[in-house]
């Protein structure tokens, strides 16, 4: 988990959005009846660190907004997506919906986009693209459901419970998002692989 204070007029703009998501967080764990202690034990995340991130006073990293996310029991793609219905069926290439983090300083260089046109159904898929050397493993994910992942092109370590799972192109993996699981690039490629949640975890 990375976290980085905001400051400079430099960041103004990226302070704001910042501000707004630490917000929606906020309001959410009250909404829950859950103090910061107790979100905090749920997600491994320390007391002091859930308390920046509300303030707006740290940029968290794409993981650690899905550990807040599992935490609150709710799609991470909320702290950023209206959730308004969509009336197509369709989504086309230049209308994916980025779940990137924040920015993308706090999840490198990562590309997470919604194949699926909402987080309101029970089914989500998500277009992948891991840069060589992209790691998730300093914070786990954990979370109901089931995933269903497959790799497109370049290479891609999937972690279960520590066993660790090499897909190269073509192949594809299915488990029980119950267990503890992380991913790395520890490639030169560029990964490119769809995902499959259900229901919907982001």
């Amino acid at each position: 988990m990375t976290s980085e204070s905001v400051s400079g007029t430099s960041a103004t703009g990226t302070g704001a959005l910042l501000a707004t998501v630490g917000n929606k967080i906020r309001t959410m764990r009250k909404d829950k009846g859950l103090t910061l202690a107790q979100l905090s034990e749920v997600t491994g995340l320390s007391p002091a660190i859930v308390s920046q991130i509300e303030r707006g006073l740290a940029n968290p990293s794409f993981t650690t907004l899905a550990q807040l996310a599992h935490g609150l029991d709710i799609p991470v793609g909320k702290f950023f997506l209206g959730q308004e219905e969509t009336k197509s069926p369709v989504v086309r290439k230049a209308d994916r919906r980025n779940l990137k983090g924040v920015t993308k300083k706090s999840v490198g260089e990562a590309v997470y986009e919604l194949l699926t046109p909402d987080l309101n159904g029970a089914l989500e898929a998500q277009w992948i693209v891991s840069p060589p050397g992209h790691d998730t493993s300093a914070t786990p994910f954990r979370h109901s459901g089931e995933e269903f992942g497959i790799i497109l092109s370049g290479r891609k370590d999937i972690f279960l419970d520590g066993q660790c799972y090499s897909l190269e192109e073509g192949d594809s993996i299915t488990f029980s998002s119950d267990i503890p699981h992380w991913y790395k690039n520890s490639y030169e490629e560029v990964c490119v692989a769809i995902w499959v949640n259900a229901p919907h975890a982001w």
